[in-house]
C-alpha cells in the first residue's frame, strides 16, 4: 500500500499533504474551561490535638489520607500537640471534606477522637 492512496490528504506526487476543501478539521479553541475544581473554593484542613489519639496513627492518617510525606506528617503531628492546633493541606472544598470524612471514618473504626476542621480561605 502506497502513502498517497492511505492518506487522504496526500493527492500529489511530492509526499507532502495538501489540504483539500473536504479535510474536516476539528479544533477545540475554547482555552478557558475550567474544571469544577478550579473554580471551586479553597479550605484549609486543621487537625486539632486531643490526649487519646496516639501520636503514630496520626502519622499514619496524614501520610496515607492528606498525602503527606514522613517528613511532614511528623511535623504537622507535632505542631498540633505542642500548639493544640496544626495546618495540614489547602484544598478545594470537596476534596478538603471528601479526606477529613476518611480521616473520621478511620479513627472511629479505631475507636479515637481524631478531631479536625474546614476553614474557608
Amino acid at each position: 500500500m502506497s502513502l498517497e492512496k492511505s492518506n487522504p490528504l496526500i493527492n500529489n506526487s511530492s509526499g507532502f499533504p495538501s489540504i483539500t476543501a473536504e479535510a474536516d478539521w476539528d479544533l477545540d479553541t475554547n482555552l478557558e474551561q475550567l474544571t469544577n475544581e478550579d473554580q471551586e473554593d479553597l479550605a484549609r484542613v486543621l487537625i486539632h490535638n486531643d490526649d487519646v489519639t496516639p501520636m503514630d496513627f496520626v502519622v499514619v492518617i496524614l501520610q496515607r489520607i492528606f498525602q503527606l510525606s514522613p517528613l511532614e506528617a511528623e511535623h504537622v503531628m507535632i505542631t498540633a500537640h505542642f500548639n493544640g492546633l496544626a495546618l495540614v493541606a489547602t484544598l478545594p472544598i470537596s476534596e478538603a471534606k471528601k479526606r477529613v470524612g476518611k480521616a473520621y471514618f478511620a479513627a472511629q473504626l479505631e475507636g479515637y477522637p481524631l478531631m479536625f476542621s474546614i476553614e474557608l480561605i
